[in-house]
């Protein structure tokens, strides 16, 4: 138990050591940087959204329907005269919780599920495979609709649909992971020791793929953003009152030609929001490769 503690202790000073050298390499990297702030500008207006909006989501003010940029709408009105910086900064709200949340299920489903395939192998190997590969076999968006006109529209049904949808792709990417690690020599010592499957599962194998389950899960949370755009958008999201960047966008389009700001800054917040996760996510990737010199 001793020698087994003390090579974890070891593996954990590797591992702190090896981050620390990440973290330099991310910040020198300017693309990196600029999607980091872009991040952080996002979690800030959906933290801060009550101070930060001008006007409340739903506020109307039927004298200002349809008006261009200008004092007081900096971003213009919509149809109703509400306030289109309003409710883009309320709709970052939706956006990053769905982000957040869907990729927390996936992770939580798809992880374990990817440990256990790898690990065993034989029929579980199989059997969980063999139900990623179904799930994988329909196009994402299309079963994503599927599952909400079962359960109908709302939030926690856009989140659940897209939690169903992305999981095989953890389960796949950790299985992959789990069959070249198992077999390296710090494993079979842990094995030697007497480790329980659940330690070598927690302790050996899954820190040794955390770098690229951080670029993964990075570069998929913007993946939701555009589905629960696409899904709110077809109006099998989120519904009114609460405001949505694709509900948003859903509203405008009748209004393109007349009114361009009130799908215009919508769909570019949608686009920079995606950008700064595939530019974070493309920095840490590199930041994390053990292959580049510091």
């Amino acid at each position: 138990m001793q020698d087994m503690r003390a090579m974890e202790s070891e593996m954990s000073r590797e591992s702190q050591s090896l981050m620390q050298i990440a973290l330099r390499r991310l910040v020198r990297k300017r693309a990196a940087m600029v999607g980091l702030f872009i991040v952080v500008v996002v979690i800030i207006m959906a933290i801060f959204a009550p101070w930060l909006a001008p006007y409340p989501p739903t506020q109307q003010n039927f004298r200002m329907i349809n008006q261009p940029p200008q004092a007081g709408y900096l971003l213009g009105t919509d149809h109703i005269g509400r306030c289109v910086l309003s409710r883009m900064i309320y709709g970052s709200r939706i956006s990053l919780w769905v982000g957040i949340m869907v990729t927390f299920l996936r992770v939580i489903i798809g992880i374990p599920l990817g440990l256990i395939a790898g690990y065993a192998g034989g029929r579980v190997d199989a059997v969980i495979m063999r139900l990623a590969d179904t799930f994988i076999a329909f196009p994402g968006i299309l079963l994503a609709i599927s599952i909400m006109a079962i359960f109908g529209p709302g939030l926690n049904n856009v989140m659940l649909a897209l939690s169903v949808v992305g999981w095989p792709t953890y389960t796949r990417l950790v299985r992959g992971a789990t069959l070249t690690l198992k077999e390296i020599e710090f494993v079979e010592a842990g094995r030697a020791l007497g480790a329980p499957v659940s330690r070598i599962m927690v302790h050996y194998l899954l820190p040794n793929m955390i770098s690229t389950l951080i670029v993964f899960t990075t570069l998929g949370m913007a993946t939701p953003i555009v589905a629960e755009a696409s899904l709110s958008f077809l109006g099998l999201g989120v519904q009114p009152p609460t405001v949505s960047w694709g509900r948003m966008l859903s509203e405008g389009r009748r209004f393109l030609r007349f009114a361009p700001w009130t799908t215009t800054y919508t769909g570019i917040a949608i686009t920079v929001t995606v950008l700064g996760y595939n530019l974070l996510g493309d920095g840490l990737r590199d930041a994390l490769d053990p292959r580049l010199k510091d």
